[in-house]
């Protein structure tokens, strides 16, 4: 597979910045997510490294290879997008036949039936391959389309929101899949996604962007553990990590305008009393729903709690994170 290597990487679209100044270096092997909201500069980013926008300043480099000027079918990557891109007409076997009878690839036909019997193997729709791609649920034709891009053996594997617009079950399905099969072929993903459950269980590294800046790059649990803004801080999280004065539970470091804590940092019994406002039972967790001098905080809890709404429970913060008030991090001996 390939190092990616994005080097001061800018892009506007009229009066608008999409992607600013932005460097990565994508190990050989990653699985790397681009987190953020609508807007922040992921599918621009994703599209210049695919060469399907030309950046205004800035290098990609693949493999060690400049591409920046090159064509996307110069790149010897693949990407899967949200919607399926499937013929319909085709088989499935047909359909991942396709990519590798084009111009740029031409294999041979015990080639393309090598590689299709290994990746319907790898992606389990072995017993469809003689199905329409119309006669399948929206997983497999998901699965069709992740088989597209891998039967090409490409140097990267571009992502852009496949699972979005998938029922949750299969989200959660795909997820375990495609990071069993980034995790078999050894293959370098970036994938770009909103959903901060799909980039905490399948990255290896989170890049998380803001306004087409990078704003922190790390695995998951350095992102999670170690925000260095409280912007990084409320992109991960379930439930949301609760903001609050920083001087609620006592002193704060200097220049600290808010104290962050994440809902299992905060311990029960001892403390400040907190008013039960809801205790809410979701099956793998339990969350309890707090208002302290008018703030509302989450916490989770013993699934068999004996704590209902009016109760008070005493809380104090274990783990906390402070910011100034531009957002950024404050460490405690500060």
């Amino acid at each position: 597979m390939a190092e990616i290597v994005l080097s001061g990487l800018g892009k506007s679209f009229g009066a608008t910045v999409a992607v600013e100044d932005l460097s990565l270096t994508i190990p050989d092997g990653a699985f790397v997510v681009l987190l953020g909201p609508t807007g922040a500069g992921k599918t621009t980013t994703l599209r210049l490294i695919a060469g399907l926008e030309t950046p205004d300043r800035g290098r990609v480099v693949i493999g060690g290879r400049e591409v920046t000027t090159l064509t996307p079918a110069q790149r010897n990557l693949a990407m899967v997008f949200q919607q399926y891109s499937l013929y319909p007409h085709m088989t499935v076997r047909e359909n991942l036949a396709f990519p590798l009878k084009s111009p740029m690839i031409n294999a041979p036909p015990e080639e393309i039936e090598r590689r299709i019997a290994e990746v319907s193997s790898v992606l389990q729709i072995g017993h469809k391959l003689n199905n329409r791609a119309t006669a399948l649920s929206g997983g497999e034709m998901q699965r069709v389309s992740i088989g597209r891009a891998l039967v090409r053996e490409p140097h990267l594997f571009l992502m852009d929101e496949p699972l979005s617009s998938l029922d949750a079950k299969l989200r959660a399905d795909l997820r375990v899949e495609l990071k069993r099969i980034q995790s078999d072929l050894g293959a370098t993903f970036l994938y770009v996604t909103h959903d901060q459950i799909e980039a905490m269980t399948m990255a290896t590294h989170i890049g998380v962007l803001h306004d087409g800046r990078l704003v922190q790059f790390g695995s998951p649990r350095d992102i999670y553990a170690n925000p260095n803004s409280l912007y990084v801080a409320t992109r991960l999280g379930q439930p949301r990590i609760n903001v609050l004065p920083a001087n609620l539970f006592g002193s704060a470091p200097t220049g600290a305008e808010v104290i962050g804590l994440r809902p299992e940092h905060i311990h029960q019994g001892e403390g400040r009393d907190a008013r039960v406002i809801r205790v809410e039972h979701l099956g793998d967790q339990t969350r309890l729903h707090l208002t302290l001098d008018g703030h509302p905080v989450v916490t989770l809890t013993d699934a068999h709690t004996p704590l209902v709404s009016g109760d008070t429970v005493a809380i104090r913060p274990e783990a906390p994170l402070y910011f100034d008030a531009q957002g950024a991090r404050v460490t405690q001996g500060a």
